[in-house]
């Protein structure tokens, strides 16, 4: 991507395609571990704020945080030794800005601090990323938080990225504590506004509470969603990542991907896409879910929840991401996508009109998938739910039915 005007704002979306670009075609740095960053940042931001931080209390919070940030290096160093380096993001576009309903969210439209230690170093892609989401949770806009997120990974295919989230999102918030810590008035100075010290501190207290959230473990679902084409699980799915914060992964997009298709174009019903082999074929499709089954299993380990969307008409195919789940110890969800068939042949219809693609042929597709489809088994039906899409409460009773799951798990 070139380069930007200073005065650029970007919206999130157009932010998020021009960060999967510029990681896509930035060339690694031979030599250069992200894990030299990521120790550089964290080392860093640790000291300054131990020298900075007044109260017993806040240093005994940064103590723990510093543990974990030593303990979480130690795991993931390998992961981050593997991966490429790259420049950041944030370097080469230092006067753009994020923009969302008309107003202005962060200057350096990530919100990286440029003056942070290590800043000048190669890093894993998922330092941008994090750096991005601190900013946004940071003023309160957990639903773009979100957004960015399940935008990035689909366009990316970086599901691995998802495992470094949190050791980079911890560093990041301590870059903002510190931040907040530079406006404080120094020891014996009578500041010329006495709020000026509750205000710095009050910030940096909301960093720090942010880091410990970051850090915070947790027990992730996966929601696998079952059902024909035209059951409805792309449009009542989509709305678990702001409902939620699930991570949607999606068969059509990662089927496409491994054939090196565009993973969000809108392609005709059946298949084809102008490929020269058939992406539809038996071997594509146990490699298309056997990839589903190692993206959820990277969302998880991250903390993260999945909602894996597919027919999933065989159950060997249920079966491979449901062991993602249980390897983990984490609960899974099979919701089953349901509604009657004229209201499945006019979805179709309807979409295939809309797509430009063939009516005919797409309602074939479903005539196959139906054919197709294996009932569930005893085991299956443990973690099983049936959804009617047509009913008028439809989404909230997909939110509520995962909520009650999780408890009940």
């Amino acid at each position: 991507m070139g380069q930007r005007q200073e005065d650029d704002v970007l919206e999130l979306e157009a932010l998020i395609a021009d960060l999967v670009a510029f990681h896509a075609a930035a060339e690694p740095s031979p030599g250069a571990p992200g894990a030299a960053a990521v120790r550089a940042l964290a080392d860093g931001e640790i000291a300054a704020l131990r020298e900075r931080l007044p109260g017993d209390e806040d240093r005994e919070r940064l103590a723990y945080l510093e543990a974990w940030l030593e303990q979480d290096m130690a795991r993931l160093g390998p992961l981050l030794e593997a991966r490429a380096a790259l420049p950041s993001w944030a370097l080469s576009h230092p006067g753009s800005r994020l923009g969302h309903q008309g107003r202005v969210l962060m200057a350096n439209a990530i919100g990286r601090d440029p003056e942070a230690p290590g800043a000048d170093l190669p890093a894993d892609p998922a330092s941008d990323l994090a750096a991005l989401m601190v900013g946004l949770e940071i003023r309160g806009e957990s639903a773009l938080t979100r957004q960015a997120l399940d935008l990035y990974l689909r366009l990316s295919g970086d599901y691995e990225l998802a495992r470094l989230l949190s050791l980079y999102g911890t560093c990041h918030a301590l870059s903002g504590a510190r931040r907040s810590l530079r406006r404080r008035p120094g020891n014996g100075q009578d500041p010329e506004h006495p709020a000026l010290l509750a205000e710095c501190m009050g910030e940096c207290r909301r960093y720090l509470a942010l880091a410990e959230r970051i850090a915070e473990f947790r027990f992730p679902p996966l929601v696998i969603a079952v059902g024909v084409s035209g059951s409805g699980k792309s449009r009542f799915t989509s709305g678990l990542v702001a409902r939620l914060g699930a991570i949607r992964v999606c068969s059509d997009a990662e089927r496409r991907r491994l054939h090196d298709l565009d993973p969000v174009a809108i392609h005709p019903q059946g298949g084809g896409d102008g490929a020269a082999v058939d992406i539809f074929s038996d071997e594509a499709t146990e490699r298309t879910y056997r990839r589903l089954a190692s993206c959820a299993g990277a969302l998880l380990d991250a903390g993260i929840p999945a909602c894996v969307d597919g027919t999933f008409l065989c159950r060997w195919q249920r079966d491979l991401l449901r062991q993602q789940a249980e390897a983990r110890g984490l609960p899974c969800l099979l919701v089953s996508f349901e509604a009657d068939d004229a209201t499945l042949r006019r979805r179709i219809e309807k979409r295939a009109r809309r797509q430009g693609s063939d009516v005919a042929r797409s309602l074939g597709v479903l005539s196959r998938q139906q054919v197709a489809f294996e009932s569930f088994a005893d085991e299956e039906r443990l973690h099983l739910v049936h959804l009617d899409t047509t009913a008028d409460n439809a989404a909230e009773t997909l939110v509520g039915l995962i909520e009650e799951h999780v408890k009940l798990t």
